[in-house]
């Protein structure tokens, strides 16, 4: 009988719909909840302040479980786990960041969101750029132009909306993450880190949380793969996860 919990949550111009390949493998050993974040598909209308309000409503959403963040997902289960560490039993975070550290840096990520953000949705008579035409150029960007068409999966992107994915850039960009490193050492609950082999970048990030985390974080690297390991490779990274409920890991 199922009785463990884990919450599946999105990137950026993704839905719920996004996991179904994972939330197929997962579902024989575990109850499975895949939420559309603010912002996005049946969300599309919901806004929010911040990242703290954010995941707040995923904590709402899931209650006391096991959550799987992937990017802007994974950003937001890392606050929920830091806010609210009572309803996270275990972290899985894919390419995911605590924050961009360096102010200027992070200023600069504000106002590139807050750019994309204004051609979905641009203040007076400009006419917006349609969702399709958006998610075209999103997905040729270096963290995605290598996904095939199964793995980008622009079906359930294209339910979104220009002013929802808009609102997600203004309210809960990575350039309004507010940095956690000071406060990564606090998390008591296993963390696990995944990052692809293609993936550098977050793969450095990811080695740079578990230092620290401490002893109950572990980092695996998916060989192959790049930025979107669980739509790259939903196989293996069921199976990561799968092992996390079990007890069991490969860090």
């Amino acid at each position: 009988m199922r009785s463990r919990r884990v919450v599946l949550v999105h990137g950026f111009t993704q839905t719920g719909a996004s996991w179904r390949r994972v939330a197929t493998l997962l579902e024989p050993l575990c109850e499975v909840v895949a939420l559309d974040l603010p912002g996005h598909g049946s969300s599309s209308e919901r806004s929010v302040t911040g990242m703290s309000e954010a995941a707040a409503l995923i904590g709402e959403a899931g209650q006391r479980a096991t959550y799987v963040g992937y990017s802007l997902g994974g950003r937001l289960c890392l606050t929920l786990a830091l806010e609210h560490p009572e309803l996270v039993e275990q972290l899985v975070l894919v390419g995911a960041t605590a924050g961009i550290e360096d102010p200027d840096e992070r200023a600069a990520r504000r106002v590139a969101d807050g750019q994309l953000a204004d051609k979905l949705d641009p203040v007076g008579g400009t006419e917006p750029m349609a969702v399709s035409e958006f998610l075209g150029e999103w997905l040729k960007g270096p963290l995605f132009g290598h996904l095939d068409a199964e793995q980008a999966d622009v079906a359930s992107r294209k339910v979104n909306t220009g002013a929802g994915l808009a609102a997600s850039l203004r309210s809960v960009g990575t350039g309004s993450q507010q940095p956690s490193w000071d406060r990564l050492s606090g998390l008591e609950m296993p963390v696990l880190l995944v990052t692809g082999e293609r993936d550098e970048k977050f793969g450095r990030l990811a080695e740079a949380m578990v230092a620290r985390i401490g002893d109950n974080a572990s980092h695996v690297v998916v060989p192959g793969a790049g930025h979107a390991v669980p739509f790259e490779a939903p196989e293996a990274f069921a199976a990561l996860v799968a092992e996390a409920l079990t007890g069991r890991s490969r860090g």
